[in-house]
């Protein structure tokens, strides 16, 4: 069975547009309400969400949902993806519900799931939901329909939890951390976990109206928060996006460091620790300098495909703790069961306090190689796999960059183009490999 709603990482979509509407969403709650209902007389989910104005209309069609198939529900009201994941888990809950599209504008949304551990849903799971969706509904009688409450203080129980995830002898008494939430989820938890642990705090988007979440603020618009570690002489600024599983940061040199260095860090410290980090799972696009550096450290790296998804599954897989990617979706298994932004930033200001340097200087000797990418639109029918002068093209350069740089070719998911990414110490003779490689994919 082909998947018709579920993505790599649950339902999303422009709201009003199919699936990402109210009868979709009552459909929705109904077909896992009965998919729970196998295993579970009377289950129990958790339905958290973001700040975008949509979210009430869809927060409501799934209440109803689930309520029609015997399911009672708990609204925590905006919550960063993560602390859903972990109510989940503490409350003994049987799923977690999040209302997100994530880092996408404020018309769009979605719907993704946890398990009753805290942890993304298997394939399996989402094609049982995808076929009862499939089926006609059955209504359960009027003494079994589900009830709904609000579950009370869910930001202040998150709070504690993120705290909880480093020593309690660490303090950031004498820092000065602008904290930029998107204009999402983390607006109120985001800046009382960092003022709770001593930091002095600056607040950048966190006053959201429902249609400015991710708007020229958050992790995919890092500009803002460069400019107000500027402004405000903080030591570093934390940016998340709007479900709050993403960071990026700044230094107080303007600095932006992206999840593979960050990745690094977090692998380091525990090093430092004397912490056993038998690998870290990075993904297909993990920058090079990044794995010549873990392995100089004696740590390995593996990849795994892009997405967040894939990094956790290889994790699990191999019974290791530490992964991620570059866009800053970071896993640290040891902490949380799914990518936290604001535990991934406790993290590297963890390593940064107990070591008593910059995250610069962390960092010293980890230089990123340049990535070039190029998209190639393929010709109907045209097979790049078997393409000769590709082949050709691909291996000469190999075996021009040697250790100092590597060639990644993939087609992509939804267009009929190919992605020619070649990474190297050197960034001008990169980019000319990946034209050569490029012009003998147009070829095929």
């Amino acid at each position: 069975m082909t998947r018709t709603y579920f993505g790599t990482d649950g339902i999303r979509g422009t709201v009003g547009q199919a699936p990402i509407t109210p009868d979709f969403m009552l459909r929705l709650g109904h077909a896992v309400g009965q998919v729970l209902r196998r295993t579970t007389p009377h289950p129990t989910v958790l339905i958290g969400k973001d700040t975008r104005i949509s979210g009430y209309m869809l927060e409501s069609a799934l209440e109803a949902g689930f309520a029609s198939a015997g399911v009672d529900v708990l609204l925590t009201g905006p919550l960063p993806t993560p602390g859903v994941a972990y109510l989940t888990r503490a409350q003994r809950l049987d799923l977690g519900v999040v209302i997100s599209a994530s880092h996408n504008p404020f018309a769009d949304n979605g719907i993704k799931f946890f398990s009753a551990r805290g942890e993304k849903l298997p394939d399996e799971w989402e094609m049982d939901v995808e076929a009862a969706l499939q089926q006609p509904p059955h209504w359960v009688p009027s003494a079994e329909l589900g009830k709904a409450r609000r579950l009370e203080d869910a930001g202040g129980r998150y709070i504690e939890f993120c705290k909880s995830t480093v020593p309690h002898s660490l303090s950031l008494r004498g820092m000065k951390l602008v904290v930029d939430a998107a204009h999402g989820a983390a607006y109120q938890v985001a800046p009382a976990v960092f003022h709770e642990l001593g930091a002095s705090i600056v607040k950048i988007g966190c006053s959201p109206d429902g249609l400015n979440i991710n708007e020229g603020v958050g992790a995919t618009a890092p500009a803002a928060l460069v400019a107000a570690v500027a402004e405000h002489r903080a030591d570093y600024g934390i940016a998340l996006d709007g479900d709050a599983d993403r960071l990026q940061l700044v230094d107080a040199q303007g600095r932006l460091y992206n999840g593979d260095e960050l990745l690094y860090v977090m692998a380091m410290d525990r090093v430092a620790q004397q912490r056993p980090v038998a690998g870290v799972v990075g993904t297909l696009m993990t920058n090079m300098a990044v794995e010549q550096a873990l392995a100089r450290q004696g740590v390995a790296l593996v990849r795994a495909k892009v997405g967040d998804r894939y990094v956790l599954e290889e994790l699990v897989a191999r019974g290791w703790q530490i992964g991620g990617e570059g866009s800053g979706h970071l896993l640290a298994l040891d902490r949380h069961t799914t990518g936290d932004g604001i535990v991934s930033a406790l993290q590297i200001l963890q390593a940064v306090r107990r070591q008593g340097r910059t995250l610069a200087s962390l960092l010293d000797g980890v230089n990123l190689f340049p990535q070039t990418l190029i998209n190639v639109r393929l010709r109907d029918g045209s097979d790049w796999k078997s393409n000769p002068a590709l082949k050709d093209a691909r291996e000469t350069v190999e075996r021009e960059l040697g250790d100092g740089g590597r060639v990644l070719i993939r087609p992509s998911g939804t267009e009929p183009v190919l992605r020619v990414m070649v990474e190297a110490r050197d960034g001008v003779a990169g980019r000319r490999c990946a034209e050569r490689i490029a012009a003998a994919a147009v070829a095929a």
